[in-house]
């Protein structure tokens, strides 16, 4: 463990571009979740990487009494492993500035913390707003996340060191980043007898912005690409628009 006057130390990492819109909303529920380490004796810090935002992001983020970086390549594996060099925790906890922890969530990640058994995890998701379809395909990746063991990018934890060692989020992704680290960190963690696990008793409430702002033709279209080419389409930025575009 590292040491700041000996306790436990976490680092809660949110990459944003351009989410003035709810940036403050999704600081204020993680500094309220965040409560369950203070509880616990730890420290904790929040990161906000400011991936080359053109709105008030990054102000909002330091009047919230959260650390900022600047990374100016737009590239979300880029603002996480920006967000994670600055640091200073034993633990890594990444948070899409879209998405509402709570406290029985980090009480969850807390235990498995405890058990000195985990390298890392994820886990299950709800969607906030969206249709029938949305929610439906939010319950189908929670079956795929807790069988395959595969961390939804909205929310990844894991150890620092582990981190480091497997190089972070791949740089030549842009997208599916999450799912190439669940895989390091499986891999990584067999060989301390860590296991990889996905959070089941709590859910962590993300925007469903993506599946209302694009219409059925544009889903449509991204998912015609991923089948034709998987590889190529999760490497060509201009393919994965959707994360890319601003649409906000």
């Amino acid at each position: 463990m590292s040491e700041i006057g000996g306790r436990m130390k976490i680092s809660v990492i949110i990459p944003a571009f351009n989410e003035e819109k709810l940036l403050a909303s999704s600081l204020a529920r993680i500094r309220e979740a965040a409560s369950v380490f203070a509880e616990r004796g730890w420290w904790s810090e929040v990161i906000v990487c400011d991936n080359n935002s053109t709105d008030g992001t990054a102000e909002i983020a330091r009047a919230a009494g959260a650390m900022v970086v600047a990374e100016p390549v737009n590239q979300i594996s880029r603002a996480r492993n920006r967000g994670a060099s600055v640091a200073r925790g034993d633990w890594l906890v990444f948070v899409d500035a879209d998405s509402w922890p709570s406290r029985r969530l980090f009480e969850a990640l807390s235990r498995r913390i405890e058990t000195g058994k985990v390298v890392g995890g994820g886990c299950t998701i709800a969607m906030d707003g969206g249709g029938l379809m949305i929610h439906a395909l939010g319950g189908v990746w929670n079956t795929i996340s807790r069988v395959c063991r595969l961390a939804a990018g909205s929310f990844v934890f894991c150890e620092a060191e582990a981190f480091r060692a497997v190089g972070g989020f791949s740089l030549e992704l842009y997208a599916s980043e999450e799912i190439d680290l669940s895989k390091k960190l499986k891999a990584h963690g067999r060989k301390g007898r860590k296991r990889f696990d996905i959070i089941s008793e709590a859910s962590l409430l993300t925007s469903a912005r993506r599946g209302t702002m694009y219409s059925l033709r544009e889903h449509l279209r991204f998912a015609r690409k991923v089948l034709k080419s998987p590889q190529a389409s999760v490497k060509d930025q201009k393919a994965c628009g959707m994360w890319y575009d601003g649409r906000r």
